[in-house]
């Protein structure tokens, strides 16, 4: 059954984003070509997790990665030449849609593995340490920024964590330079601010690092999870520009934008810049 997706009335918007209460293929179905200079996707991992929505994401094997061919097929077509699409996952699910990717002629960049604390071995598996991090782009990347991590010291010394070898004094006194290795982003637990919905809420350096080494201010950020809204707070504190869907409760991004943004007075219109990313076309559900 087709149906028409009413961009004029979303969920949420700011003077700089709009969220659509949508699956994710009714929304891309709607944007133009090459729009978006970033795709970030934190997917459902097809582990049992029930949703706000009364929805599991449990399905078969083939069904699972069908659906992510489907969002991935619409990312490549609505990203731009040189823009970057980063898709977060496990391991499991991850190579296979590397795989795809490439099929879909994006290039590889980087497997980064992302620390995964407080798990469990599962039977005659290793200890499960990382969760995968796929970074791909259209072509060769229009931007590429390096990002540097402050310089580890020891939270009871001060002192460094490390002696680099005789070499301190000749590090950049901005930072390490990141690596694909990022062993600093466990999840947001037990903060005072973390939404009182049962939803996930994807630590905010996550998306923020991804946003930072493929985007500049006023670039666009699409992300088809909307989640926690981790994403769409970080492009907004960035000052990138973002589009976001989630099929489930809007609520919880809702009232995070509230808590982060106090004193931001709502737009009623869709920021111009993001005008051109729609297109009035008619899409089917996902």
């Amino acid at each position: 059954m087709m149906k028409q997706l009413d961009i004029e009335r979303p969920a949420l918007i700011t003077a700089h984003g709009v969220l659509y209460k949508a699956g994710c293929l009714d929304l891309m179905r709607t944007m133009a070509s090459e729009s978006v200079d970033c795709v970030f996707a934190d997917p459902p991992f097809n582990i049992g997790k029930e949703y706000n929505n009364g929805l599991s994401d449990l399905i078969d094997d083939d069904k699972y990665l069908n659906w992510c061919r489907l969002w991935i097929t619409e990312s490549s077509r609505i990203l731009k030449e040189g823009g970057a699409i980063f898709i977060y996952n496990l391991p499991r699910w991850a190579y296979q849609l590397a795989a795809y990717l490439e099929e879909q002629e994006m290039e590889f960049r980087h497997w980064i593995a992302v620390s995964m604390k407080g798990s469990f071995p599962r039977g005659n598996k290793l200890y499960p340490a990382h969760y995968a991090l796929l970074y791909f782009t259209k072509g060769k990347p229009k931007t590429f920024n390096r990002v540097r991590l402050p310089i580890p010291v020891c939270r009871h010394c001060g002192k460094d964590v490390k002696d680099y070898g005789g070499h301190r004094k000749y590090l950049n006194p901005a930072g390490l330079n990141l690596t694909d290795l990022w062993e600093d982003t466990s999840p947001a637990r037990h903060s005072k601010n973390k939404s009182r919905w049962h939803i996930n809420e994807l630590k905010p350096t996550i998306p923020e690092r991804c946003i930072q080494i493929s985007t500049n201010p006023g670039d666009i950020v699409f992300d088809p999870f909307g989640g926690g809204g981790s994403t769409y707070v970080t492009a907004q504190h960035l000052h990138r520009f973002w589009v976001g869907t989630e099929i489930g409760p809007c609520e919880p991004i809702i009232e995070r934008f509230a808590r982060e943004f106090p004193k931001s007075e709502l737009p009623n219109e869709i920021p111009a810049e993001l005008r051109p990313v729609f297109v009035p076309l008619a899409v089917s559900g996902d």
